[in-house]
């Protein structure tokens, strides 16, 4: 079987590509663990000037796997249900470390956790059929990997409160009325766009746009980590109940949920 994450250089511009089309570019463990591992090469490479991130398929990544696991278990070590929900989102917040710039590349579908990957990215490129958002209240499930503090930042708050209140998923047009996209293009032309972006960028004084990216997210007060910490507690309270086990068996029987409150 082939890497779940792929991992190339091409240009001082770092590639990243969730590899498993079958299975949707889901958060399963092995896509998790292929994903630290490539962006940490990337954080660690100096040579690289640019990062950009995108999935094999029709799909960015929709977000947790349910037919296999919404936490991350670890067999090393007893977790606590708040710790093993942050776990889940843990690996995709390593792009907090890279430095330089990174491009989403949103090829496809990109739901759930594959959001609030995408809203770690620097600017994001869009399909144009694509389908974009969180559904988590539609799942009865809290928000998590920080999207309630990405999320405003980039669509502004009233945007986010209706997108999350509603779990509606949007186009890739509507992303960039919304401002959560720079550009929508079809599906096949997003990756050659955002190398041309990423080659924009790599062509620049590294130090200059490194320091610039650094500014940048310290004008924003920028700090996602310890936002999704808290929300992991919320998620990790809201999967204990009724509501979220329909919510997930509405999800995978492909019909409308029917929420009690309990």
């Amino acid at each position: 079987m082939s890497d779940a994450v792929l991992y190339a250089v091409h240009d001082r511009i770092a590639l990243v590509t969730l590899n498993r089309p079958d299975n949707r570019n889901s958060m399963t463990s092995e896509v998790l663990d292929g994903f630290t591992a490539a962006i940490r090469r990337a954080a660690s490479d100096r040579d690289v000037r640019c990062v950009v991130v995108t999935g094999n398929g029709k799909c960015f990544s929709a977000g947790a796997d349910f037919k296999s696991q919404i936490q991350r278990e670890d067999a090393a070590s007893v977790k606590l249900p708040h710790e093993r929900s942050y776990a889940m989102y843990e690996p995709f917040l390593e792009l907090l470390h890279v430095e330089v710039p990174v491009i989403g590349a949103l090829n496809g579908h990109t739901v759930g956790g594959g959001f609030g990957l995408s809203l770690l990215c620097d600017i994001r490129l869009a399909a144009k059929d694509a389908k974009y958002g969180a559904n988590f209240c539609r799942l009865g499930l809290g928000p998590g990997m920080a999207i309630t503090y990405t999320l405003p930042r980039v669509v502004g708050a009233q945007r986010a409160a209706e997108l999350l209140f509603t779990g509606r998923l949007f186009g890739g047009e509507e992303g960039v009325t919304l401002g959560y996209a720079l550009s929508a293009m079809p599906a096949e032309h997003v990756l050659h766009e955002s190398f041309l972006m990423a080659r924009r960028i790599a062509a620049n004084a590294p130090q200059a746009v490194r320091q610039t990216k650094a500014m940048l997210r310290l004008a924003l007060g920028y700090e996602p980590r310890g936002h999704s910490m808290l929300e992991a507690y919320t998620q990790a309270e809201t999967l204990d109940t009724a509501d979220a086990r329909e919510g997930v068996a509405a999800l995978l029987e492909k019909r409308e949920p029917v929420f009690t409150g309990r």
